[in-house]
């Protein structure tokens, strides 16, 4: 008998768990590992956990209970994958801004489905079995964003990306925690801030972080009320 393909899902909203539950309980051939609610409890989950095939992941999840500012995907995709070979990511997200959609899949995810994409959803464990398999798979608007014949380019490299999202989710961190999170030199990470300081026309990490969600580039916090967290 074949494994199962093991999925972990980070989503914090308990009604689109429970959908996620529903539709990929009745594949027998998957296997839910583990439900989180903070990109946080991520890594550790992976490293308790027996090999995982998939990770379904929200881009705009708090980071703990504490700090609800989104965790930085743009920084975790790449470091997982450099860590476990065999995994594979689907993001599932309501944010279609071609930006943001095009530094995920740049970071790495091998698909991205919209939360209004219904025909997804509902075929979403043949979208697992595929992405699980190595394949890719994205809604058609997001396609279309990451394809459309366009000379734009991303105003923000890849690293300085992953950088201002550490910021954005850490704003009290020094320069020098930034630095070990992305595992560089301080002078690294100086270089970098100063460089998006540049192309973004801005002056300080928080107009830096401002800007950036502006642009698409990085995720807005939800805000949730203070007696539901």
């Amino acid at each position: 008998m074949a494994a199962k393909i093991r999925v972990i899902l980070l989503e914090d909203h308990p009604g689109i768990i429970d959908g996620y539950r529903y539709r990929l309980g009745k594949a027998p051939d998957i296997e839910i590992a583990a439900a989180l609610a903070y990109g946080e409890e991520l890594e550790p989950t992976l490293a308790a956990l027996p090999l995982v095939d998939l990770l379904l992941l929200d881009i705009n999840v708090p980071a703990s209970p504490d700090n609800h500012n989104p965790y930085p995907v743009l920084q975790l995709i790449p470091k997982l994958l450099n860590i476990y070979s065999d995994l594979n990511i689907l993001i599932v997200s309501m944010h279609k801004e071609r930006a943001l959609i095009r530094a995920v899949v740049q970071a790495g995810a091998s698909g991205y489905i919209l939360k209004d994409d219904r025909e997804a959803n509902e075929h979403l464990d043949s979208i697992v079995r595929t992405v699980a398999a190595g394949g890719m798979h994205f809604s058609r608007e997001a396609h279309q964003q990451i394809f459309r014949k366009s000379t734009d380019t991303l105003p923000l490299s890849r690293r300085q990306i992953e950088t201002v999202s550490l910021c954005a989710t850490y704003p009290d961190k020094s320069l020098s925690d930034i630095a070990k999170l992305l595992g560089v030199a301080d002078a690294t990470v100086r270089n970098q801030l100063s460089l998006s300081y540049s192309k973004l026309k801005v002056h300080s990490r928080t107009a830096l972080v401002e800007k950036a969600r502006q642009l698409g580039l990085i995720p807005t916090p939800e805000i949730y009320p203070t007696n539901t967290r």
